[in-house]
């Protein structure tokens, strides 16, 4: 790169996103669960109806996407008119960043939060700053101390990302009340549908001017290889992010799927039970070997260990056993494996594992 060409402020000094580990060395079918994907993968009715929609690939896709945001608004009770879906919830939170947040301006998030956001700060030329948590949770007191003129943007992982702890409405409730008029509160929901009783923040877009909630496919319904995601805001908020979001960025096939999933309430309630089910056993499990863990309302659960050591020695013992979970040292973690929520066998399969490696010390 020459002198005459530079990236925007900001930009080289975001560090690459690492994914989830999907390979072990010398194994050819690995137990996956490091990457928070549903183990019952995509429902039939799904796949179905992204088999037929790829017969018409030669087509351009509707730049409205009105299909999909009326079956979201119908099985979630909103405003059709105030939804607006994306290439993962990931590229609404990045739209957010580019239309509010630029240069002498303040994004704020957690020390423990999605590593994404700093990026999402960085890419806009806005300043990252960090608030602590308090018992690996959000602690929202903390978060209002450090809002000043010059914060935009809050991003808050509701369940949160690795931990899975979560605030109750109240809570959130206290933040939202907290937050100036010039600042945007903004709650991923990437793991909403497991917190029994959230509604993923849609109140508070409906109460305030100046919330908005984000929510995803890629996890319960399965469909993280196909990208999707979709964010309820206030009127004006979702009139600026329609500018600047490409019009053709969903494919036909990626709306037909996720407008067939959100619909399929069966699947949905089955993977809930289960997540509910085999997370409890999880939970317990750890605790019975003596590995701490919070309760988690996601579909994850983060194993806290002695030290660094043993939580590397217990990651490199589950890759032994063919087991792929989720180091977070990036995350703050040096100490923890986060693992999904899998099916019961493969709950049984992690809890056999740990224990040898426990029985071993």
């Amino acid at each position: 790169m020459t002198q005459a060409i530079r990236p925007q402020p900001g930009i080289m000094d975001i560090a690459l996103y690492q994914g989830g580990a999907s390979q072990i060395e010398g194994q050819t079918d690995p137990l996956k669960l490091s990457s928070n994907e549903n183990p019952f993968g995509t429902s039939a009715k799904t796949i179905a109806a992204i088999t037929q929609a790829a017969t018409g690939l030669h087509r351009y896709p509707p730049t409205d996407h009105m299909k999909l945001r009326q079956a979201i608004a119908e099985v979630h009770g909103l405003d059709a008119q105030r939804i607006i879906c994306g290439v993962g919830s990931d590229e609404i939170l990045t739209l957010l960043a580019m239309a509010f947040a630029g240069p002498g301006d303040e994004v704020l998030y957690t020390e423990h939060g999605f590593s994404l956001y700093r990026i999402f700060a960085l890419s806009a030329g806005a300043t990252p700053v960090v608030a602590p948590e308090k018992d690996r949770c959000v602690d929202v007191d903390a978060l209002i101390d450090r809002i000043s003129d010059a914060t935009r943007l809050i991003y808050i992982a509701n369940p949160a990302n690795p931990t899975g702890t979560a605030l109750d409405i109240d809570a959130l409730t206290h933040l939202a009340d907290a937050v100036p008029d010039h600042c945007l509160l903004v709650l991923d929901g990437a793991y909403a549908e497991f917190f029994h009783g959230y509604d993923g923040g849609a109140s508070l877009v409906e109460a305030r001017a100046n919330v908005v909630m984000t929510r995803t496919f890629s996890k319960l319904y399965g469909l993280g290889g196909l990208r999707v995601g979709w964010g309820y805001a206030p009127q004006n908020i979702i009139d600026v992010l329609n500018r600047i979001r490409g019009p053709f960025n969903m494919s036909s096939v990626a709306l037909a799927g996720a407008e067939t999933a959100v619909r399929d309430r069966a699947f949905v309630e089955t993977c809930l039970q289960e997540n509910a089910e085999q997370r409890a056993r999880l939970t317990g499990g750890l605790h019975q070997l003596g590995i701490a863990c919070d309760e988690s309302h996601a579909n994850f659960v983060m194993a806290r260990f002695a030290s660094e050591a043993e939580a590397l020695a217990a990651d490199a013992h589950l890759k032994s056993a063919g087991i792929l979970v989720r180091l977070v040292k990036g995350y703050g973690f040096p100490e923890a494996l986060r693992i999904t929520v899998g099916r019961a066998e493969d709950v049984t399969r992690v809890l056999e594992a740990l224990g040898s490696f426990k029985g071993a010390e």
